[in-house]
């Protein structure tokens, strides 16, 4: 027993020394630099939307269905409306659904996750028969079905996706958890008398950073496709500004049949860059923390001629 008490100060330094070159292996990963400067570009365009196109977005600013020219650089809609206005105020809407969709449904999975982990017994039975049942039942469906009969509103999309979002992240986190749950140092607290719910976000959760990072990128992706895909329904308010309603607005105005490839293009290939942005953060995350997809350097002719 002393041991393993002994054992429990050497293993979190380990875990702390872990963390650090986490951290330091996505700022030297260009994979993860190159999403994080994509996603700070449309953060930040997000955040300047009301300075750079004060009013509002959708008023009629010119004539209908011009092409981008030099005083409407995405051209205008069927209605008049400038199409980079619609854009960029859309990304508000866009950005803070997927990303309090993604925080959200990664908090229900951690808490789902970590509590059937280590209580095990009923409580695992019981969260792990619920996460069967969220994860069997079809997504989109239920999206559909739970979208329509609820009140129109961003609450009423992030409760939707949040509920139909959290269990494949609480299946991942679920394991990763049952692995970390043997360890000594978790043994270590708890013999020692520490609470579960310190041991369990003290002790275990802060070992699961890169899988917690990872499954949050994905969760962000799922919310801001899931919401432009139901607002591109109509299933979603109408009345904001979004990439999703751009998109059904283009849909029901004739912007395909018309070709006007300005009205839809630009809201489409805004969803397209963040999701891809996102994928490389999450792709430099497995590839800091997975030994095999980790470049091996080549050393340099001077190197291997010193070597020699």
């Amino acid at each position: 027993m002393t041991s393993v008490i002994l054992q429990q100060p050497t293993e979190a330094k380990a875990a702390r020394k872990t963390n650090r070159g986490f951290i330091h292996g996505l700022t030297t990963n260009k994979k993860a630099m190159t999403g994080m400067a994509i996603m700070l570009v449309f953060i930040v365009l997000a955040l300047a939307a009301p300075m750079l196109f004060p009013g509002d977005p959708s008023r009629i600013t010119g004539m209908a269905s011009l092409e981008p020219d030099g005083e409407h650089w995405l051209g205008t809609t069927a209605k008049g409306q400038d199409v980079l206005a619609l854009t960029v105020h859309g990304a508000r809407s866009s950005l803070f659904v997927g990303l309090t969709v993604g925080f959200a449904s990664t908090f229900v999975g951690i808490l789902v996750g970590l509590a059937s982990a280590y209580i095990g017994k009923f409580v695992d039975e019981t969260l792990s028969l619920l996460t069967n049942v969220f994860l069997l039942l079809p997504g989109l469906p239920l999206l559909v079905i739970l979208a329509a009969f609820l009140p129109p509103g961003l609450g009423t999309v992030i409760l939707v996706l949040t509920v139909t979002g959290w269990a494949g992240s609480a299946r991942v986190l679920r394991s990763q958890a049952l692995s970390i749950r043997s360890k000594d140092f978790v043994a270590a607290a708890v013999v020692s008398g520490e609470r579960a719910g310190r041991i369990m976000f003290r002790e275990i959760l802060p070992n699961m950073a890169s899988i917690v990072m990872g499954t949050l990128l994905a969760c962000v992706i799922y919310g801001i496709g899931a919401q432009a895909g139901l607002e591109f329904l109509g299933l979603g308010d109408v009345s904001t500004v979004s990439w999703g309603n751009n998109l059904f607005w283009a849909g029901n105005e004739g912007a395909l049949l018309t070709g006007s490839w300005w009205v839809f293009v630009p809201s489409g290939l805004c969803i397209a860059l963040v999701a891809f942005a996102l994928a490389l953060i999450n792709y430099a995350v497995d590839e800091v923390t997975n030994p095999r997809l980790r470049k091996i350097r080549k050393p340099a002719p001077t190197e291997r001629s010193a070597a020699q």
